[in-house]
């Protein structure tokens, strides 16, 4: 399969659009990062002393002034399905990672999350400070080994306190329809924590693009999926957490195809949306 991100531009994307589209993103994208350090600013004098509950609607609040933002001057809608496979108590949610969009929107969305981030984030100020009032989990990525085990033992604490763990499973980044690479960070965790895992499919990366200035118009999804339980081996989990995310993304791929507003879609995703076309049709004639 071609993994090359060659954007096959629709055809509603005229010139006329195509400058439109870059205009909406340059004052979008300058008030997106205005936006969360004032918000930090603004908060700062009494953030640190609210309690749990009270401090994480503030990020809850900066993501939904974002998306606000998002859809008054791109034109990018939300939509997510699925939400009654979300669990309320402690669990792994595992999701899909394609844009700079995922972990705030996705975190924003759990009922008292706590994310998995580069320990080098908690030293920038503001964010570092804000991030630690929260406990999320930072990790060490030079020492494997240590980083691991130091992230298991915070984890289960986080686990012990109802929380909703927000991982992604690949790491990094990943555009649309590239080849998956599942590490095994998150099979590490299903196999010590003992707890449910919550597969997360998205298609943020057709809307906003990994390292791309432009941000397009449509609808962005994110579909829940039914929890893994405890009990499966470290491969049976390994290879069934990427099937129902990998499948799903190419389902909400097909769903974009056929919205009024598309984006563009590169070759490899145009592959991945007849693959979903395919298993939709199979699932049809098994029905």
């Amino acid at each position: 399969m071609r993994t090359g991100m060659v954007l096959k531009k629709p055809n509603y994307l005229s010139r006329n659009l195509i400058s439109m589209i870059f205009l909406r993103s340059l004052i979008f994208n300058i008030l997106w990062y205005i936006n969360l350090p004032l918000q930090m600013l603004v908060q700062t004098p009494w953030y640190f002393f609210l309690s749990h509950q009270e401090a994480n609607k503030v990020p809850k609040r900066w993501a939904n002034s974002t998306h606000w933002l998002h859809k008054i001057i791109v034109g990018t809608n939300i939509e997510i399905i699925g939400e009654e496979n979300l669990l309320t108590d402690g669990c792994i949610v595992a999701c899909k990672h394609q844009s700079l969009w995922d972990f705030y929107a996705v975190n924003a969305m759990l009922r008292d999350g706590a994310f998995i981030l580069k320990s080098e984030l908690m030293k920038v100020p503001f964010f570092g400070w804000y991030v630690g009032k929260l406990k999320h989990i930072p990790i060490k990525r030079g020492d494997r080994g240590a980083a691991m085990r130091r992230m298991i033992v915070d984890a289960k604490e986080r686990i012990k306190e109802g929380r909703q763990i927000l991982i992604f499973p690949e790491g990094t980044r990943r555009s649309p329809g590239a080849e998956p690479n599942y590490r095994y960070g998150v099979t590490r965790m299903y196999l010590d924590l003992n707890c449910p895992v919550v597969p997360v499919a998205l298609n943020s990366g057709l809307y906003w693009p990994r390292r791309k200035f432009i941000r397009y118009p449509g609808t962005i999804r994110t579909k829940f999926l039914e929890p893994i339980m405890p009990g499966l081996t470290g491969p049976e989990f390994t290879a069934e957490l990427e099937r129902r995310i990998e499948e799903a993304c190419d389902e909400l791929y097909l769903m974009a195809s056929k919205d009024d507003v598309k984006p563009p879609m590169s070759q490899t995703v145009l592959e991945r949306v007849e693959l979903a076309k395919s298993r939709v049709s199979d699932r049809n004639i098994s029905a």
